[in-house]
């Protein structure tokens, strides 16, 4: 790979950067390598104030890069700091789900009826109080209709927007869901009552071919859809710094290059 090369996965990972770069002062959570990342290179672009982890125990001075160690305790990242933040709305996550309907109701917990279901996985864990206390955004490293599925996901964990599932039809008033960041496009729930709809697609890709893999009808934004943006060369040497063992280039399959601008 040359210099002036990136590959799908620097682009995913400045693509989930986005989502992080106007939150201030806020705990950032991504789940899984790529959404990491996301985390720390908007940190270190466009949000010094975020707050970052080194996945596990502590707060870091310089964000961590995957499968490394932290060099500068901030302090403690424990259970009792964790739901301090998150209770109080001072949390941003970027979470990968098993299966997304059109309003945002994710699973993580189960497929199939839940009394005797065909595989059973996580359990809902955090994401009920998570989606209704602080925002939520989420990365599919493999955009297909088994995870955006036709009607509802087959049980619901995060709640959503789907006006069927409340009394008054409103969503709960802090239900705060962001970006979904795919391998093929990025999306968010600007569409009608909070749908999801597609904002950018990534170089090579057509709405078309979002459309075939995704169960329900996609909105998409006013005007042609722009393309989400390629890293830089300066972007590219800060993801490279960031993750040293090349750890993002395992993420997603084939991962191709994309050529970066300048």
């Amino acid at each position: 790979m040359s210099d002036n090369q990136a590959t799908l996965s620097d682009l995913v990972v400045l693509a989930c950067a986005q989502a992080f770069r106007d939150d201030g002062e806020i705990m950032a959570t991504g789940i899984g390598p790529i959404p990491r990342l996301g985390t720390a290179i908007a940190k270190k672009l466009w949000n010094p104030a975020l707050q970052t982890t080194d996945g596990e125990c502590y707060y870091a001075e310089e964000p961590v890069p995957p499968d490394d160690w932290v060099d500068v305790i901030e302090g403690y990242a424990n259970y009792r700091r964790i739901f301090d933040a998150l209770w109080g709305g001072r949390r941003h996550a970027m979470v990968g789900p098993v299966q997304i309907d059109r309003y945002g109701q994710a699973n993580i917990s189960v497929i199939g009826d839940h009394a005797k279901p065909k595989v059973a996985m996580l359990g809902a864990r955090g994401f009920p109080g998570n989606s209704v206390y602080h925002p939520n955004s989420f990365f599919v490293p493999d955009h297909n209709a088994r995870v955006f599925v036709k009607g509802e996901v087959d049980f619901v964990c995060m709640a959503g927007y789907n006006p069927d599932r409340y009394l008054n039809g409103k969503a709960p008033k802090d239900l705060d869901l962001r970006l979904i960041v795919t391998n093929l496009c990025v999306m968010d729930f600007g569409g009608p009552d909070h749908q999801i709809r597609v904002i950018s697609l990534h170089p090579g890709v057509t709405f078309d071919e979002v459309q075939e893999n995704t169960g329900f009808k996609l909105g998409r934004i006013g005007g042609d859809i722009p393309q989400t943006p390629v890293p830089t060369k300066d972007e590219l040497d800060l993801i490279a710094r960031l993750d040293p063992h090349d750890v993002r280039h395992g993420i997603l399959k084939d991962n191709p290059p994309i050529r970066t601008p300048g």
